[in-house]
């Protein structure tokens, strides 16, 4: 063991020996790019000392000028170093210009342009993480000089042969278009990265996800996507025939898309699957051969679309269905209002009213957006024209949905009517007392009773007028409940129950 160690401290000695001797300049660079070593080729070319160098930022010590080209020179070689550590692979500049600090003979310091050629290497730890950047240049500033010298004489191919000058050209050509399309591909990548629709990208026949933006992973509620195939990462749609369509894609090479398709997907670990719709094509990726190597996939959630559009549905026809019922109780009120008043004035008057405690419920619906009324607002609504001293009310809150608030409405008209025309509210002194409860299983039935007081001495009507055949109607049919009309002395009393969230017959 003693030896192996000697043996490896022997060959780290000899590897830092070769390492300072070679020739060619070196330097050794920490992510953050600080020097960490550099040999003596580096220290002589660039005309410094470790003690200088050690420790410091490249970029503090090395400008490339205060000129846009060499502005542009330091983005590239800092853009090089930053692709070693993003991809951990080496990266190689052909040309650039970098200017390098020259002592004068009258003892001042000025930067000399110089042309290098530059290849960056990771040096990787134990673990795998690129721990140095290194460095190896070589000074091609003779040849790049000569280059631009003879760069007009076509005719002397041979010099151009001989120092490498179209070698250079193209090299530098092929570094710019290669920066271009880096340039480009990274925008192209940082747009679908937050493009607004979702993006994915499908790799072979198992379709593994290779990229996917954030739009895509906030559908899924999940980003722990890539490396895993559809069926892994998204089990819950195996079966929904989205796999399939992959695979048919796959095999045929077709486009699939789809509108407003529904997809049920488990948002959150042992949570229940909820109901989306999305927008979205599936398109195959091919290579430089035809061949189908992936499936792009690309759409929109458009479930909030779906579910406005279904609601307007179901509003318009609700709005049709109200709007019939409404005109045959506007028919039904002017038949029976007819038939009981054969002046035209009278008529008018006591149609007009009835139209008028229909308008009543109708605008207390329309301030909750028909989803329903208070029985409370309801009945001072019909009675506060008599004075709301005169009219007691007393019950606990309850919101009626909007058949049951219109038909109440009208009976409350009527017997508010009744009471102005014949009852107590036809004294100065008279008083109503309205009370409700409610009982049965979960409240669901509603109890009211109308009692007037200090009227005139009530008697039992000799025939039934149209006021109470629409009370008992209203009742009976549409409220399915039950009536029970009691005239004591003292005044009309109504006893009214009905069934409460039986649906909304409207």
């Amino acid at each position: 063991m003693l030896k192996k160690l000697a043996d490896s401290d022997d060959l780290a000695v000899d590897l830092a020996s070769a390492f300072d001797a070679s020739p060619n300049p070196y330097m050794l660079i920490t992510p953050d790019f600080r020097f960490a070593g550099m040999n003596a080729a580096y220290l002589e070319v660039t005309g410094s000392t470790r003690d200088a160098l050690i420790g410091r930022k490249v970029f503090d010590v090395f400008d490339a000028g205060p000129t846009e080209a060499g502005r542009e020179n330091s983005r590239q070689l800092r853009a090089s170093f930053e692709r070693v550590l993003e991809t951990g692979q080496s990266d190689h500049l052909a040309v650039i210009r970098y200017a390098i600090p020259r002592a004068q003979p009258s003892g001042e310091t000025r930067l000399e342009e110089r042309y290098w050629s530059a290849t960056h290497t990771p040096l990787r730890d134990s673990d795998g993480r690129t721990a140095f950047i290194l460095q190896h240049t070589t000074d091609i500033t003779e040849l790049e000089t000569l280059r631009r010298q003879t760069a007009g004489l076509r005719t002397e191919t041979a010099l151009n042969a001989i120092v490498g000058g179209d070698v250079l050209a193209r090299a530098e050509h092929v570094q710019q278009d290669n920066r271009r399309l880096q340039s480009e591909r990274n925008r192209l990548f940082d747009i679908l990265m937050q493009a607004p629709g979702f993006i994915a990208v499908l790799a072979g026949p198992n379709h593994v996800f290779q990229m996917h933006n954030a739009a895509y992973a906030q559908l899924l509620g999940r980003s722990d996507l890539l490396g895993k195939t559809v069926v892994e990462a998204v089990p819950e749609v195996r079966d929904q025939g989205f796999v399939d369509m992959l695979d048919q894609i796959w095999a045929t090479g077709e486009s699939i898309e789809g509108r407003e398709t529904l997809v049920q997907l488990r948002r959150q670990p042992d949570s229940p699957l909820e109901t989306v719709y999305v927008d979205f094509i599936f398109q195959p990726i091919r290579d430089e051969s035809a061949r189908v190597v992936g499936i792009l996939v690309q759409g929109h959630e458009v479930t909030d679309t779906v579910l406005a559009v279904e609601r307007q549905r179901l509003m318009i026809d609700e709005l049709n269905h109200r709007v019939k019922n409404t005109l045959a109780t506007v028919q039904s009120i002017a038949m029976q209002t007819a038939r009981t008043h054969i002046d035209p004035a009278s008529f008018a008057e006591a149609f007009q009213a009835r139209l008028m405690a229909l308008s009543h419920t109708h605008d207390l619906l329309t301030r909750s957006h028909w989803e329903g009324a208070e029985l409370r607002a309801i009945l001072e609504h019909e009675t506060e024209v008599h004075g709301r001293q005169r009219v007691l009310l007393n019950g606990p809150a309850l919101a009626l949905s909007p058949a049951t608030a219109l038909s109440l409405g009208m009976i409350f008209h009527e017997l508010a009517t009744n009471a102005a025309k014949f009852g107590a509210l036809s004294l100065i002194e008279g008083r109503v007392l309205v009370d409700w409860t409610l009982t049965g299983a979960d409240s669901s039935t509603l109890n009211l009773n109308w009692r007037e007081l200090d009227g005139p001495p009530v008697d039992p009507p000799a025939r039934r007028g149209f006021g109470s055949r629409l009370i008992e109607r209203s009742v009976h049919h549409d409220l399915a409940g039950t009536i029970e009309l009691r005239y004591p002395s003292a005044g009309l009393e109504a006893e009214i129950s009905i069934p409460l969230y039986r649906g909304d017959p409207t």
